[in-house]
């Protein structure tokens, strides 16, 4: 029998947009839907985004974040940090092709950063089940 963390982990892998929060200059959360390009577990979560987006900024000067996301019933809570990805390897590595509507220059293309969830945190409902419990 699967353990909750892992069926969170299963549902973060079946979910291509998940709910990215940012932390504005205001105090205030901002959350955004995102797509979701790869994911480790339920502990990293990498996203694609403008170089000069709100949400880039936002995480520039405080990078705590969180992500959720929800399936039949049931519901993960992430709360972490963001790390602003721009080394030209880590960019290529993750590029995926539908990115060049974004980014017309490719991976090189000055515009496109990555971001780089790190949950430290998870509140999930699964099945009936509530766990509240630190990763790290």
């Amino acid at each position: 029998m699967e353990s909750i963390k892992e069926k969170a982990e299963i549902m973060l892998q079946q979910s291509e947009v998940v709910v990215l929060t940012s932390i504005n200059k205001e105090g205030y959360p901002r959350p955004v839907p995102m797509s979701k390009i790869k994911s480790e577990g339920i502990s990293t979560i990498w996203f694609a985004t403008g170089k000069d987006s709100v949400k880039t900024k936002d995480f520039c000067s405080n990078p705590q974040g969180g992500v959720c996301f929800y399936i039949n019933g049931n519901s993960v809570a992430l709360t972490g940090e963001v790390e602003v990805i721009s080394d030209l390897e880590t960019k290529q590595e993750m590029w995926q092709d539908w990115f060049i509507a974004h980014f017309p220059q490719g991976p090189a293309d000055p515009g496109y950063v990555l971001l780089k969830f790190s949950a430290n945190h998870a509140t999930l409902w699964i099945d009936g089940v509530f766990v509240h419990q630190k990763l790290k």
